[in-house]
């Protein structure tokens, strides 16, 4: 059983791997414009190759790749000379800053030909009045720090045609090249308001981030917020509708499911037989917007849209009752067939007929000989759908507006969001194969006769 796990984890490493590949591919492939998505449909073409050399879209497809998995900060690193440390303020932004030999960590911007250098540091009494005229007190994240402001022009270097250039750190979390003297036209994302133009020398652009297998999933195209901020909430929206939609349709799809298969061509087998193809067949959307008619329009029962705000979503259990009905009536029905067909064959079987013709009770041969062997089919379709019931809900959520993970993965898919897209995928990616890995396992209960090796 070990070997088996182990084998599983490289199975697991390697299908992310290539999953990841292609969705970069995909991403890449695909209509729209990203630039446009954000800045609007009427940007100029210099604002458009602005954002892109911002956002380190510009740069070939293997090392956008590359810094997305690994990270960029190493290369970084070598750019500009310091050693870089990421920073999270009392907002939930990520900030990135070079740390300076006495172990101040520094920024820069360029204010006309100035390099400007801003310092970060403990906000004590005694730098409160020496370098009170210096400081700009908007740029202080809270009370205990002091950002100090002042020129820097002597890290100014000549370069090869005579320009002075300087690698550094902007406060927009990119390793910027400035140019001396340079106007051209670069836009910015500020916090609150959006993204605004500016002047400014910067040549060539990294962007800072960790890398994915550092547990750093980048900066939202769409947000600018860091993409695990709205991706685990939005996880855990989407685990609570699906773990109650689980609870609730699972049990009972088996049990009408084995009842239907012990009582084959009956009347209540063709009863549940011909219910769990309507449920079935009929379309997600096309239920949830009955629901909606029936029970929150008519009947005023409970609210027709699952809207939470900032809310957790057991805060209103009232919303979560039309998405989970949705997903059980849909799923019900398809889970109740499966059980029904599997339980229907192994009543057939000849060790069934055996203990039947030795007098073993009616009971004791469903529960503790059909059940079993029954219930392998089923479990394998079960783990698939724990799969989808995570990701694949999206219609259901789009139609409730339920912030869920499906949603989430669609904005951001329109949007060509690559980071948010490929983290999303990297988690449903980790669901299939662990919920495939835990039915296997599962099996081994079910049926002694199974063993891995």
């Amino acid at each position: 059983m070990a070997k088996f796990i182990i084998r599983r984890f490289f199975l697991l490493v390697l299908t992310m791997l290539l999953v990841s590949i292609a969705v970069f591919l995909i991403v890449e492939s695909s209509p729209g414009n990203i630039a446009k998505n954000v800045l609007g449909a009427f940007i100029t073409p210099e604002q458009e190759a602005s954002f892109l050399a911002q956002q380190g879209l510009d740069k070939p497809l293997f090392q956008r790749y590359w810094f997305w998995l690994v990270g960029s900060d190493r290369v970084a690193e070598r750019k500009c000379g310091f050693e870089l440390e990421r920073i999270e303020t009392e907002s939930g932004f990520q900030e990135w800053w070079a740390k300076g030999e006495n172990g101040s960590l520094m920024r820069w911007n360029l204010e006309g030909e100035d390099l400007i250098v801003y310092i970060r540091k403990p906000n004590t009494e005694s730098n409160s009045n020496t370098t009170s005229n210096n400081k700009d007190s908007s740029l202080n994240s809270n009370s205990e720090i002091t950002i100090e402001k002042r020129k820097d022009n002597e890290r100014w270097v000549k370069a090869n045609d005579g320009s002075s250039i300087f690698w550094g750190i902007d406060r927009n979390n990119h390793a910027v090249l400035w140019v001396k003297g340079a106007s051209s036209e670069v836009w910015n994302f500020v916090v609150g308001t959006g993204w605004i133009k500016s002047k400014g020398g910067p040549q060539s652009y990294i962007p800072l981030k960790k890398g994915f297998l550092r547990g750093d999933f980048g900066v939202s195209l769409r947000t600018g917020r860091p993409v695990e901020k709205s991706l685990f909430i939005r996880l855990r929206n989407s685990v609570v509708l699906a773990g109650i939609a689980f609870v609730v349709v699972m049990p009972i799809a088996l049990l009408l499911g084995m009842v239907a298969g012990i009582n084959e061509g009956s009347f209540q087998d063709r009863f549940l037989s011909i219910a769990g193809m309507i449920f079935s067949v009929i379309p997600e959307f096309a239920t949830g917007i009955f629901l909606i008619l029936i029970m929150s329009h008519w009947l005023e029962l409970v609210p027709g849209a699952s809207v939470f705000g900032e809310k957790a979503p057991w805060q209103r259990p009232d919303m979560l009752i039309l998405p989970v009905l949705t997903l059980t009536l849909i799923e019900l029905g398809y889970v109740l067939r499966i059980t029904r067909a599997s339980m229907a064959e192994v009543m057939r079987s000849a060790y069934i007929r055996t203990a039947f013709l030795k007098g073993l009770p009616f009971w004791k041969v469903i529960f503790r000989h059909a059940a079993k062997n029954a219930l392998i089919a089923p479990i394998t379709v079960i783990m698939l759908h724990v799969n989808w019931l995570m990701g694949g809900i999206v219609i259901v959520e789009v139609v409730f507006g339920y912030p869920g993970l499906g949603q989430y993965l669609l904005d951001s898919a329109l949007y060509k969001d690559v980071n948010a897209i490929e983290a999303g995928t990297m988690i449903m990616v980790l669901l299939a194969v662990g919920t495939q890995l835990f039915a296997d396992v599962l099996y081994t209960f079910l049926n002694p006769r199974i063993r891995y090796s």
